[in-house]
C-alpha cells in the first residue's frame, strides 16, 4: 500500500519533470528485494544510484552527447575522479593533459600515485605523437579541449586513435564546448565528461557532473563504481540541470556571440599580450577548433602584457562591476578570475610566463561587458602611473 503513494495519479501529465526524492527504494515482494542488485544498471536499487529524476537527466545528457549511457555524480571533479578510480589500478599508467583541470592533476599526483598508479602529464598540442608516451600499462588518456585557463586545443581524434590502438581508454572533458559544439564520442573517444555545474545548469546554483559513453561494459563499471564509492546526486539538483538544458542552445549561441565580440576587443588592448580564445582566427588552436567545433564557448583568457604587475591587475579587478570575481564559469552571470604568473611557471608545459585573466561571458550583453572591461583597464592604467 505504501509503495503506491508516490505514483503519479492517473490522468496527470506535465511539461516539467517530477522530482523524486528518496533514500530507500521499496519492492513489491521478497523475491524482487532479493534480486534487487539486478536493477543496478537499468532500474532502481537504492537512492545512491538514482531515482526517476536522475535517470531522466542521464537519458537526456546521453542523447545530447550521442551516447547510450550516462552516470551523473555530485560535481565535474567527482566525474573526472570517478573515471580514474573506476578504471585505473595499481601498476597502471594514466596520461593527463597538462592543460587539464587543476584539481584532477592534484588528485592524480597526491592520491592516485600514492595508490600505485603512475601518472604522466603531456603537452596538450602533442596530437598523434602521444603514441610515443603510451605504454603497455597505459589505461587512460585524459584530455580537455580547450584546456582550463589557457584554452589549449587538442587533436582529439588523433589522440583517441592512438589510445585505442593499444587498448587504452580515451576520456575528454567537454565542458567548454558542450555537446552542441563538439561530440567527442563521434570522433572515437570512449568516455566524455561534462561539469554540468557550468553551462548545462547555467545559473550558478547547482553542482553536478556527467559521464557518458556508448559502451555498455564501460557504463556498468562506472555505475557500479558510483554505487560502491557512494556518489549520489540530489534529485533537486538533477531538476535544476534538467531545467537548464531547456535553454542550453539559446544560451550557448548568445554567450558565444558575445564572447567573440569581447575577445576581438580584448586583442586590441595594450595590457593584453595574447588572447586565448580558439574561435579567434589569430588564437592558438584555431585550426583545430574550426575543423572539429560548431560553436564558440563562453570562456576565454588573456595573458597580461610585460610590465603589468599584480598591483595594477588588482586595480583592474576592483573596478569591475558587471563581472563578478569568481572561479567558476558557464553561468548567465559574467565572471572573472586571476591566475598569477607564478602558477604558470609551475606547469610542465606552460604557454605563457605572464599572469592570466580568465573571463566567463554571461548574458548581460557584450556592450555592457566591454564597457566594464574598459573601466577596469582604465583603473589598471592609473595604477601604473
Amino acid at each position: 500500500m505504501g509503495s503506491n503513494r508516490n505514483r503519479a495519479p492517473a490522468g496527470f501529465n506535465s511539461l516539467v519533470p517530477g522530482v523524486w526524492r528518496t533514500s530507500t527504494v521499496v519492492f513489491d515482494d521478497m523475491g524482487k528485494f532479493a534480486r534487487r542488485k539486478e536493477n543496478l544498471y537499468d532500474g532502481y536499487t537504492y537512492g545512491t544510484t538514482g531515482t526517476p529524476t536522475s535517470r531522466e537527466l542521464e537519458a537526456r545528457i546521453a542523447e545530447l552527447e550521442g551516447g547510450s549511457h550516462c552516470v551523473v555524480v555530485p560535481s565535474g571533479q567527482a566525474a573526472l575522479c570517478l573515471v580514474v578510480l573506476a578504471f585505473a589500478r595499481a601498476g597502471d599508467h594514466v596520461l593527463i593533459a597538462d592543460s587539464a583541470y587543476g584539481p584532477l592533476k592534484t588528485f592524480a599526483r597526491e592520491w592516485m600515485q600514492g595508490l600505485g598508479v603512475e601518472c604522466g602529464f603531456y603537452p596538450p598540442a602533442i596530437g598523434a605523437d602521444i603514441a610515443r608516451l603510451i605504454t603497455p600499462r597505459t589505461r587512460l588518456v585524459m584530455m580537455e579541449s580547450p584546456g582550463s585557463v589557457t584554452m589549449e586545443m587538442q587533436d582529439v581524434p588523433a589522440i583517441a586513435a592512438a589510445a585505442r590502438a593499444v587498448g587504452a581508454l580515451s576520456v575528454v572533458d567537454n565542458t567548454w564546448a558542450t555537446p552542441l559544439g563538439f561530440r567527442p564520442l563521434a570522433t572515437g573517444v570512449d568516455i566524455v565528461v561534462e561539469a554540468a555545474s557550468k553551462q548545462f545548469g547555467g545559473h550558478s546554483d547547482v553542482l553536478l557532473g556527467a559521464i557518458t559513453t556508448r559502451e555498455r561494459p564501460l557504463y556498468e563499471k562506472l555505475r557500479r563504481s558510483q554505487s560502491v564509492i557512494g556518489l549520489p546526486v540530489s534529485p533537486d539538483d538533477c531538476f535544476l540541470v534538467l531545467r537548464g538544458l531547456e535553454t542550453l542552445a539559446v544560451r550557448v549561441q548568445a554567450q558565444g556571440r558575445a564572447a567573440t565580440e569581447v575577445a576581438t576587443w580584448l586583442a586590441g588592448q595594450p595590457e593584453v599580450a595574447e588572447v586565448f580564445y580558439p574561435p579567434l582566427p589569430q588564437s592558438r588552436g584555431h585550426d583545430l577548433w574550426k575543423r572539429d567545433f560548431h560553436t564558440g564557448g563562453c570562456v576565454m583568457s588573456f595573458a597580461t602584457a610585460p610590465g603589468v604587475p599584480d598591483k595594477a591587475m588588482e586595480a583592474f579587478f576592483n573596478a569591475l562591476q558587471v563581472f563578478a570575481i569568481g572561479a567558476s564559469w558557464g553561468s548567465v552571470h559574467s565572471l572573472a578570475g586571476y591566475y598569477p604568473a607564478a602558477e604558470q611557471a609551475l606547469r610542465l608545459h606552460p604557454v605563457t610566463q605572464s599572469a592570466v585573466v580568465r573571463l566567463s561571458i554571461g548574458l548581460e550583453g557584450h556592450e555592457a561587458q566591454i564597457a566594464d572591461l574598459q573601466r577596469a583597464f582604465t583603473a589598471c592604467r592609473a595604477a601604473l602611473r
